[in-house]
């Protein structure tokens, strides 16, 4: 049972990701980690926002469209034991992303557009003290890039402006510590996530003409996760997990830019989010969860690269195991808390988005061998 819920509890955490605080999207789950024996689990994943608005009356009411795109994740994990104190896992995700565009109907800002994704590639060994404690750590490398495109009446002289941040590789860490009782599948992780510093090269241009070509430096987010999970009655399991993100940090900052502006393209806040549910064993064959997610609304005058602030959200999840495979399938729906985009020309909202939401879907397929 403790196997099944952890599946449950991971796949619920990714597909409630599309809405999460800044532009998090796999959570980072080291899941896998904490499977018996030689295991590999591949996850497919598919999130359709509905987020929208209208532009204020000072710039006629007309709406932005449909400004996140639909978006796929996909995840791949091997973990096997090199003795009976030590093990290893790999894990292969795509922990942050953006897909934003403004239709042409909205005149403050018609034509923004921000483009970002990153894969990442961790390497994790795992030590038990004994059947209680153990601690987990490892290197984690990541690809990211990002484009992003300022346009509409709101950004004044700035509309047209553009930054192109190529591809860089950039490397970070992971450690954390685990508390186990399996006689009543209780498991308590804290896992903590460095931040990763990436160098881009980066061209910007304004009217069609380059303005800069310079280097940007940008860190995506440190982070601390707190999982845990516990038998509360026969065949049932209260599993959960609070994560705090440090977006406050992340800044973009183009040389160019910051300097016509005197600050950067993004602000964002740290965010915490909170997921708790409840997984039950129908049969030995069949199992499955209901979890909640919340994350708390701060100022809602926001980056209209990222126009939500907060969420709250269900998954309902359920498994199939028959003898060395198990396959979760997973669905999620969020309701995205209402916001006003606002451009720091000055702190003024730009336009005013509500009743937006998140839908998404998960597949898990894994094996043990």
């Amino acid at each position: 049972m403790k196997r099944i819920v952890m599946t449950v509890g991971a796949l619920a955490m990714t597909a409630s990701a599309a809405s999460a605080g800044g532009i998090t999207r796999s959570g980072q789950s080291l899941g896998a980690l904490f499977e018996e024996g030689r295991y590999a689990e591949l996850s497919l994943g598919s999130v359709n926002p509905d987020v929208s608005g209208n532009d204020v009356a000072m710039f006629g009411g007309g709406s932005s469209g449909s400004v996140a795109d639909r978006y796929s994740q996909l995840a791949f994990s091997y973990k096997y034991d090199i003795n009976e104190k030590l093990s290893f896992a790999m894990v292969l995700d795509q922990p942050f992303g953006a897909d934003i565009e403004y239709a042409a109907s909205s005149v403050a800002l018609g034509g923004t557009i921000a483009k970002a994704e990153a894969t990442a590639l961790t390497g994790l060994l795992r030590y038990k003290f004994n059947d209680a404690f153990s601690v987990h750590g490892g290197a984690r490398a990541q690809r990211s890039s990002a484009n992003v495109t300022l346009r509409g009446l709101a950004y004044g002289g700035l509309n047209g402006y553009n930054v192109d941040l190529a591809q860089d590789t950039g490397f970070g860490y992971v450690v954390g510590v685990a508390y186990e009782k399996p006689e009543i599948a209780l498991r308590v992780a804290l896992t903590y996530n460095s931040a990763i510093t990436h160098d881009f090269d980066t061209v910007e241009t304004l009217g069609g003409g380059v303005i800069g070509v310079t280097p940007t430096e940008v860190d995506t987010p440190q982070s601390v996760s707190l999982d845990f999970q516990t038998g509360v009655a026969k065949d049932t399991l209260v599993f959960g997990q609070i994560r705090w993100e440090d977006w406050s940090a992340f800044k973009l900052d183009p040389a160019t830019f910051t300097g016509l502006v005197g600050s950067g393209l993004i602000d964002l806040v740290d965010t915490t989010t909170y997921t708790l549910g409840v997984g039950r064993r129908f049969n030995e064959n069949w199992s499955g969860s209901v979890s909640f997610s919340y994350e708390g609304k701060d100022d809602p005058l926001v980056s209209p690269l990222a126009p939500t602030d907060g969420k709250k959200g269900v998954t309902l999840a359920a498994v199939y195991t028959k003898d060395n495979m198990k396959i979760t399938t997973g669905i999620n729906y969020t309701k995205l808390g209402d916001s006003t985009p606002e451009t720091g020309t000055p702190d003024t909202a730009r336009a005013d988005f509500s009743g937006n939401t998140a839908l998404g879907i998960g597949v898990r397929v894994g094996f043990r061998f």
